[in-house]
């Protein structure tokens, strides 16, 4: 069983920050979402965690072995440095998108992200650490077949970017409506999905569902661990073992 402990980040009344006095020109929120996103990705990362951009006023943590302090020095961090301030809302539970939920309910029981007067919220509670085990977290790191190949050297870039995508939001869709699974694009071609115990079954049947929808073939590495990045490594070396033998499925988890 797994026990993932998720983080919500969100962007304090950001939405109206944009557009005050005037609207704000949109390289320079670019600019301040993607370095906003690597630093807490680091932050996070440095204590063995994940963090997921989502919509960058939103990002989405895998947060197994931050406590309460851990969770207070971001916020400081972001104040000290950037023009914004972040709440954060924590859950966890038996499987990642009820954690989530969770997380959610607890910041929006604190306020709208639109609200002026919502400010640095921390809500929720870390899991105990006696309640902590070497499994909680499964991590599957999903990989397109022969994207070079079959997208990137045949296709102008725009093209296999859409094939990527689109393989993307299927899977996504397909993983947290079958298995409450949160799934992420992390680049090139690779996604990252924060799963509850599945089995190898689950994982094929995901990967029929893609090929059947979109025409995309995945192939996947499967890891557990107490924290995030263990499991997230875990993945990759079963990703490495599925590219070296030809496997659509690796991985010691399943």
């Amino acid at each position: 069983m797994t026990n993932t402990q998720v983080t919500l980040v969100q962007l304090d009344n950001y939405g109206p920050w944009t557009v005050t006095p005037e609207p704000r020109r949109e390289v320079d929120l670019q600019t301040l979402q993607s370095r906003l996103y690597a630093d807490l990705s680091q932050l996070v990362g440095n204590r063995d965690g994940y963090v997921f951009f989502t919509r960058f006023d939103n990002m989405v943590a895998v947060t197994n072995g931050l406590d309460m302090e851990d969770h207070a020095r971001l916020q400081e961090s972001v104040r000290n440095r950037y023009p914004v301030t972040v709440s954060l809302g924590i859950g966890h539970g038996e499987t990642p998108a009820g954690a989530l939920v969770e997380a959610t309910d607890r910041l929006q029981s604190a306020g709208s992200a639109q609200d002026a007067e919502r400010r640095e919220v921390l809500a929720g509670h870390p899991l105990d650490e006696d309640e902590r085990t070497d499994d909680d977290v499964q991590i599957a790191h999903f990989d397109v077949n022969d994207a070079t190949g079959e997208y990137t050297d045949e296709l102008d870039a725009y093209s296999a970017f859409v094939h990527v995508e689109q393989a993307y939001a299927s899977l996504m869709r397909h993983m947290h409506d079958t298995h409450d699974s949160l799934s992420f694009f992390v680049g090139g071609d690779n996604i990252i999905a924060v799963c509850p115990s599945l089995d190898r079954d689950a994982y094929a049947e995901a990967i029929d569902y893609v090929r059947e929808d979109t025409g995309v073939d995945l192939k996947v590495g499967v890891g557990r661990g107490p924290a995030a990045h263990d499991a997230g490594m875990a993945a990759k070396h079963a990703l490495e073992v599925c590219r070296e033998e030809g496997l659509d499925i690796a991985g010691d988890a399943v």
